[in-house]
């Protein structure tokens, strides 16, 4: 059963708040702050179903982005703060922003005078990485975490649904092999029902087959995680960090790549 949710983030830069990924995380949103824009309608999405709309505010500039997130280091740094990272995420795919890769540059340039320790992180669902200036800008951060939720068309278009027919398996996968040895693959795992029909990512045969997808890609790590909050398919059912670690264990044996799980 799916139910309406939504839950914006209702600003450019939001937090900072703790990631059980990723440490204490400043946020960047470049969504709309009411409204959500991706071109994946995830039936696990946080923030809900594309259906929601767009809302009124559009997309954030390059300027505002800049601004913002200036203003929030310089008074986070007064006032001895710790940042451990900075996360583009928020309401829905941040590389459909069209300013996306001066904006990268804009974020790297200013994490380096404020806080060079830190590390800047992209959450994308992998649809925008065949631009090439959007997949040179992903090679420029410290963390690009690239989405590969299924290695099966059915299972990834139950899942992920995405808005465009010609994002398929195989094309995202063979465009992901760009990022070999730097780029970070996410798997969120899950099982349970969506329009009855049975959703699970984490059977034998659907773990053969993305280890197979891993092996063409080679990323620097993989990151195995499962769900953590209210999601719009309410028949979903999270998958328990034990389970989570013996499925990331047979993956590493089988890939020689490194897995992190969160659970």
């Amino acid at each position: 059963m799916a139910k309406d949710q939504t839950v914006l983030f209702h600003s450019t830069v939001f937090g900072p708040i703790r990631s059980r990924r990723l440490g204490v995380s400043l946020g960047i949103n470049l969504s709309p702050d009411d409204g959500k824009v991706c071109s994946f309608d995830c039936i696990y999405c946080e923030a809900g179903f594309n259906s929601q709309g767009i809302g009124t505010t559009g997309l954030p500039s390059r300027q505002k982005v800049r601004h913002d997130l200036e203003s929030k280091l310089k008074s986070m740094k007064e006032a001895g703060d710790p940042l451990d990272v900075i996360t583009f995420s928020g309401n829905g795919e941040p590389t459909l922003n069209p300013d996306f890769p001066g904006i990268i540059d804009d974020v790297i340039g200013l994490r380096d005078r404020y806080y060079p320790q830190a590390k800047v992180s992209v959450l994308t669902n992998s649809t925008r990485i065949f631009s090439p200036e959007v997949a040179e800008a992903l090679g420029k951060v410290d963390n690009n975490i690239l989405k590969l939720d299924s290695a099966v068309e059915e299972t990834m278009r139950l899942i992920d649904k995405p808005t465009s027919s010609q994002f398929t398996v195989e094309r995202v996968v063979e465009a992901l092999c760009r990022f070999k040895g730097t780029g970070i693959v996410q798997t969120m795992m899950l099982r349970g029902e969506h329009g009855g029909r049975k959703v699970d990512n984490t059977t034998w045969e659907e773990v053969a087959t993305l280890i197979e997808a891993y092996r063409r890609i080679m990323p620097r790590e993989i990151m195995l995680y499962s769900l953590d909050r209210s999601t719009p398919e309410e028949n979903l059912v999270k998958v328990e960090k034990a389970e989570l670690e013996s499925i990331g264990r047979r993956i590493e044996a089988e890939t020689g790549i490194k897995v992190i799980v969160t659970g």
